[in-house]
Formats: structure tokens, C-alpha cells, sequence
């Protein structure tokens, strides 16, 4: 690729990054009639039956790499972690999970902001047609009025769910014994007869590519579309510099991964949607703390749930279908519940999650015991619990100047610990799902904590107050005129949900912002 082919052109916007705050910002844009050039540090993900070797969930794939490692001071599941990146961002290998945000989760309660100052400036009314837009873009599907804190809707689920799994109608009979709600989990899968290849519920989806393309991912619905309209998408390329001068970015210097060569892209509007993790580094990195009133919290508050998953251990062999059954969701302890003492107001969600191919855990487990392992994974399926956790001051991201990485960007360090609350609504979390699976017909359990930040959020948080928020309501970085911050580190606190889809209805949101104002 000729980068400074580009650098040429004066683009009406550059995006960095492609995940679902890019992309989403992306298609206003686009479908408005701007030239937009969107930045890319990864490559398209090949679609194939490659898709579905033991050597395929991401971690195993060049898609993650330590081209830029993340020193981690403190949390974290290694002492030094590497980023994913690929066309599509996140979407492309997540398992599709695509919840909306609930009502009260725009006001959460003192316990969670605690001293944090986190405050959201916005409302869910404000985004509940951009989620309605977001579903449609994404087709999850769904069903309405079962989950007991379903917050208020304009518009119907693009799709109807796909049958359950026998193994997911004993966990939700299970369920329902216990006088639980479950529900089926809203997922951006295609399961009707659109010119699409449909789900087939193979057993690689989360952590996995698509092979067929039957996931709704953005590599796949969205961002060829895009391109056919005239984005450019610039792959393998990364952002290294935002060029600012008198309140204004003008431009962004860019390097190619294959080539080395440097340009500066230039632009009237710029979009950072790098990550949770990545974009508060650039900022860090361009000095632009230095131009913000609240430049202190850039990188402060990082949230990434309390995360577990508890697999229940079977007699026998738990999915005998050997099926996708990633689909049931329990909401009724989300708001607390009567049965836990403490944390009372708030604790988080409960997912389905599928069965781990033996394949990838032959590979993720050093030798041999992975190998002797593998085996008995059919054993087993499992609960996602998911804790909404603290924002904390303290739990940061940093750069140190001391070292850089081959592209010149400062070492990025990471210092994460959760509060005393947070690992109670996890343990609370932990117990209910273990009644569920047990009454499945689990003889006992085992229980993973995931210490991955891949549901990083709230590092260049959003609010009311420039002096602890970086960005106004609609996401503009406060000192910078022409500079918008779209994926999750916009988000003063975390909910205990996946964030994807509220990343992307607040992308749309913001893009209509952005449209409008030119």
C-alpha cells in the first residue's frame, strides 16, 4: 500500500478504528455523503474452514499480538498483554451478545459511583432509537417481554431466536424451578433466508471467525457496504500521532505495519475509536492531556467487569447434540435481590455459555496437560457471570517514555484492582449459578475467572463536569474542537452487560451529532 498516496487528500472525516464505534460512526457518515477514511491496525479476517481448526480463537491467531505490549503493574492474566485488532474490531470473534443497556443503568446507584464523580449526561430515551438502529444494522435477534428488567422498546427484534439446545432447555427448566426469568440472550447471529449463509449452530462462534459468515460481525454486514459507498478503510495501519494545533486536530500521523512508511492523514473531523485500551494510549502519547481541563482522568477509571465463568461438571457428555448453545440469559439478580445480603443494589447478569471446543483448550493449556485435559471438556457447559464493577481513580493506564514500541508509541502500563463490592456481587453471582447448574444435573463445579480486559471500558469517560470528565455528552474531547472518542472508554460506568451495543447506538448517536453540525 502507497500511504502517502493518502495524505493527499483532505478526508470530511478520519475514523481510527473499526470496531463497532467506528463502524457504526462510519455508516452516518458514509450514507451522509462525507468522504471518510477510516485507520486500521489490523487486517481482514479470511473466512474459511480455517475457521474452525483448534488454532483459531484469537488468541492463537495473528489478530492478537504484542507488536505494542501492555505492561501490566497490576490485574491482568499476564505480565505482558498484547491487543487484538482486525477489520471489524471486536465483533468479528465475540460470541454476539448484544444487550441493550437498562433504564437505571444511566443512573446507577452511590454505591457504584462510590467517590469516583461518574455521572452519565445522557439518558437511555436518548439512545433508545439508535439501539433500535444499531439491532437493525446488526440483525440480533431476540424475544420481548420475558426478561424481567427489559427496558422499554420502540421497535420489535429484527430476528426471532433459533430453537434451543436440549441442553439449554435443561438450564432454563432448571431455571425456572428456582423461580427465575430466563430468556433468550439478543444475538447479531443470522438464522433467516436473506441471500446469507445461515447459522448452522456449530460449536466455534465465540472467540472464533465466522466461517460461512453466518455472524452478523461488521467485516460482514456492514463494512463492505460501506466500502461499496466510498469509505476508505486503510488495513494494517497504525495510528501513531494526532496532530493538534490551537484546538484543533489536523492531522494524523499513520504508519504502515508491512512497509514502515509514515504519512500524516488529514481531515476537518476526527473519530478515535481505538479501544478502551488503546485510545486513551494515543492521547497520552500525542500530549493531548495537556489540552483538556480534566487531562488527569484520560486513561483513570478503567472498568472491565467482574468476570467468572462457572462450568457445571455432567455425568456425561452435557451438550450430546454438540450444538451451539449460547442462549439463554438470567436477569433477576441484575438489580439485586432479596436472597443476597450484600451488595443489595446492584449486581450484574447471568449468560449461557457454550461448551469450550476441546481443541482450544488442548492448545491453550501448556503441554502435555492440555492434551490430557481436552477430553473431558465435553463434561462440562457454563454461566457467564457478569459484575458491574467500580469506576476507581485509581485503576489506570499509563505511559512510560522509558521504553517504546517499534512504531515509537510509549510503553502502555496497566494497574487494575477490584474493590471489596465488586467481588462480593461477583461470589453472589457465582452462588446462584451454581444452584442453576446443579439442578441441570452438574454433580459439581469449577469455576474460571477471566482476567482478559475485553470488556474494558471508561477511560476517556464522558460527564457533565470538565474538570472530571473528558468528554462532553455528545463525546467531543473537551480542548479539542474537532476530535470525538466513540468506543467504550466513553462510558462513566459499566452496567453488567456486554457493551457492544451501546457502544454502537451512542457511535450513531454521536454521528448524527457530527452530520449535523456540517
Amino acid at each position: 500500500m502507497d500511504l502517502k498516496k493518502y495524505s493527499e487528500t483532505k478526508y470530511d472525516a478520519v475514523i481510527i478504528g473499526s470496531g463497532f464505534g467506528g463502524s457504526m460512526t462510519a455508516e452516518v457518515l458514509v450514507n451522509a455523503g462525507m468522504k471518510v477514511l477510516m485507520v486500521e491496525r489490523g487486517d481482514w479476517v479470511k473466512r474459511g474452514p480455517e475457521n474452525w481448526a483448534k488454532n483459531a480463537s484469537i488468541d492463537l491467531t495473528p489478530h492478537y499480538t504484542q507488536e505494542t505490549p501492555l505492561k501490566v503493574l497490576a490485574g491482568g492474566n499476564k505480565k505482558v498483554m498484547g491487543l487484538y485488532s482486525c477489520v471489524g474490531g471486536p465483533s468479528v470473534f465475540y460470541g454476539g451478545v448484544s444487550f441493550r443497556f437498562r433504564e437505571a443503568d444511566f443512573n446507577p446507584p452511590a454505591e457504584i459511583v462510590n467517590n469516583s464523580g461518574a455521572k452519565w449526561p445522557i439518558r437511555y430515551q436518548d439512545l433508545e432509537p439508535f439501539y433500535s438502529h444499531a439491532e437493525n444494522i446488526l440483525g440480533v435477534s431476540g424475544e420481548a417481554n420475558v426478561d424481567p428488567t427489559e427496558p422499554q422498546r420502540s421497535a420489535p427484534y429484527p430476528q426471532s431466536p433459533s430453537q434451543l439446545s436440549k441442553i439449554s432447555q435443561k438450564v432454563g427448566n432448571a431455571a425456572k424451578q428456582l423461580k427465575l426469568n430466563p430468556f433468550r440472550l439478543p444475538l447479531a447471529i443470522n438464522y433467516g433466508q436473506n441471500g446469507r449463509d445461515k447459522c448452522i449452530s456449530c460449536t466455534t462462534c465465540d472467540t472464533f471467525a465466522c466461517a460461512i459468515g453466518a455472524k452478523n460481525d461488521l467485516a460482514t454486514v456492514l463494512l463492505p457496504k460501506l466500502v461499496e459507498k466510498g469509505l476508505t478503510i486503510l488495513p494494517r495501519t497504525v495510528a501513531a500521532n494526532l496532530i493538534h494545533e490551537n484546538g484543533r486536530l489536523t492531522g494524523v500521523e499513520c504508519i504502515s505495519r508491512d512497509s514502515g512508511e509514515r504519512a500524516v492523514i488529514k481531515g476537518d473531523q476526527f473519530i478515535l475509536s481505538a479501544g478502551a485500551m488503546a485510545s486513551p494510549h494515543i492521547l497520552m502519547a500525542s500530549g493531548l492531556q495537556k489540552e483538556n481541563p480534566a487531562g488527569d482522568v484520560i486513561g483513570r477509571h478503567l472498568m472491565r467487569h467482574v468476570n467468572a465463568i462457572v462450568f457445571g461438571v455432567f455425568p456425561g457428555t452435557a451438550d450430546r447434540e454438540q450444538t451451539f448453545h449460547k442462549q439463554l440469559g438470567i436477569m433477576d439478580y441484575y438489580f439485586g435481590h432479596p436472597s443476597i445480603e450484600y451488595p443489595k443494589k446492584k449486581l450484574g447478569s447471568i449468560q449461557q455459555l457454550q461448551t469450550p471446543p476441546a481443541g482450544l483448550v488442548e492448545e491453550m493449556i501448556p503441554k502435555p496437560f492440555g492434551k490430557i485435559i481436552s477430553p473431558t471438556v465435553k463434561l462440562l457447559t457454563g454461566l457467564l457471570t457478569i459484575a458491574e464493577d467500580q469506576p476507581q481513580y485509581e485503576n489506570r493506564l499509563q505511559i512510560s517514555s522509558a521504553t517504546r514500541d517499534k512504531f515509537g508509541l510509549p510503553q502502555l502500563e496497566i494497574t487494575h484492582h477490584y474493590s471489596k463490592r465488586d467481588i462480593a456481587a461477583l461470589k453472589a453471582l457465582i452462588t446462584k449459578a451454581k444452584k442453576v447448574l446443579k439442578l441441570s444435573g452438574a454433580l459439581f463445579h469449577y469455576v474460571h475467572h477471566i482476567r482478559t480486559f475485553s470488556h474494558a471500558v471508561g477511560t476517556v469517560r464522558m460527564g457533565e463536569d470538565p474538570s472530571t470528565s473528558v468528554l462532553d455528552h455528545n463525546c467531543q474531547f473537551r480542548g479539542m474542537e474537532n476530535l470525538f472518542v466513540v468506543d467504550a472508554s466513553f462510558m462513566p460506568t459499566s452496567a453488567g452487560l456486554n457493551p457492544s451495543l451501546t457502544i454502537s447506538a451512542n457511535a450513531l448517536r454521536v454521528a448524527e451529532h457530527i452530520k449535523n453540525a456540517n
